[in-house]
């Protein structure tokens, strides 16, 4: 990974330009490329006429001086592994790199910067041909000492790293937050608490925006309605929840940061039987289905790892484009918690 932003395209064509010449997905080139994985007769002729249309030649003397070649290997190193989000992300992310023919290590830090920097080593010393990662809050300077010679290309998702440079995707957090907010407030709520996990990028961003949201309509925020939780247990926001909803001057509505909250909140305030709005940031399983169905604010955790995955096989091909910021947006779902009016 380099520590400075190239300046432009290499003149070299890459694989992505193949692709883009022949309407195809860069894991269609790669297939082509490399013979691995099946591919109509039709498209790997396309492929072949784009190839020698703009002079493509696989970058051999890169492959050989990169030590993950040997192996065809990448490493992906995630967060919580319990964590839905990550699972999906992690599912569509080694979909297209096994589709390009690279196998996956998986590895995960728990939020430790100790245990992401040994991980990363470890990686590294298995010679993985890139690396997808989920940065801690640490300082990622140190990618540059392990990383020998920027050998191995890195690709940051879900949140950006600090003290390095290199392609990240990311959510909409703030976004999503803002619009979260903003329909509770439609829906004519003013007294709207938030549940906030811990999170140095994410769950911060989500925060941000749900004070833009009241801001911009005019309401005070209330800082007794802005509930820091150590851990963003579903234990946590079930407390939370329960002390909110029993005290003096309770919020009409909710709005919680990750979908492990969202579950707390609700079963507080089924046990209450408190008539509550819900908006959880993230989907999760069965949230369609309750009694009343739970609103939500989600992105596409697939796409996520998809874009991720094909951001590392164009550098692995010897891509030089300045690093990419991707931001995917996120989207309001109503289904039926959001939309309860105030009592």
């Amino acid at each position: 990974m380099s520590s400075r932003r190239p300046q432009g395209r290499s003149t070299r064509p890459t694989m992505r330009d193949v692709a883009e010449r022949a309407g195809v997905a860069l894991v269609t080139v790669s297939r082509v490329v490399n013979g691995i994985g099946a591919v109509r007769e039709e498209t790997a002729d396309r492929v072949h006429a784009a190839i020698s249309e703009i002079g493509y030649q696989r970058n051999e003397i890169a492959r050989s001086l990169r030590p993950g070649q040997n192996s065809l290997t990448i490493g992906l190193l995630l967060g919580d592994l319990t964590n839905p989000f990550y699972a999906s992300l992690a599912k569509a992310a080694v979909e297209v790199m096994a589709d390009a023919g690279y196998a996956v290590l998986l590895s995960t830090a728990d939020e430790d910067p100790e245990v992401e920097r040994r991980a990363v080593g470890e990686l590294i010393g298995r010679r993985v041909a890139g690396l997808i990662i989920v940065p801690d809050q640490g300082d990622h300077a140190f990618l540059r000492e392990v990383n020998g010679h920027d050998q191995v290309p890195v690709v940051f998702v879900d949140r950006p790293a600090t003290g390095a440079e290199a392609d990240v995707v990311l959510v909409d957090n703030e976004g999503g937050g803002r619009t979260a907010t903003q329909h509770l407030v439609d829906h004519g709520h003013r007294r709207i608490a938030i549940l906030v996990a811990p999170s140095y990028y994410t769950t911060g961003r989500r925060l941000r925006g749900y004070r833009k949201a009241l801001r911009h309509s005019g309401i005070d925020v209330d800082e007794a309605l802005v509930v820091a939780l150590p851990r963003g247990t579903t234990e946590e926001a079930s407390a939370a929840t329960h002390a909110l909803l029993t005290s003096p001057n309770p919020p009409t509505a909710i709005f919680s940061t990750t979908s492990f909250l969202t579950e707390g909140v609700l079963r507080a305030s089924r046990q209450l039987g408190a008539q509550v709005a819900v908006v959880g940031f993230d989907d999760f399983k069965l949230a369609d289905m309750l009694p009343t169905p739970v609103t939500v604010v989600t992105s596409d955790t697939e796409e996520l790892g998809r874009r991720a995955a094909h951001l590392l096989l164009d550098r692995i091909d010897g891509g030089t484009a300045p690093f990419q910021r991707i931001v995917l947006p996120s989207q309001l779902i109503a289904r039926g918690t959001g939309e309860t009016a105030p009592r």
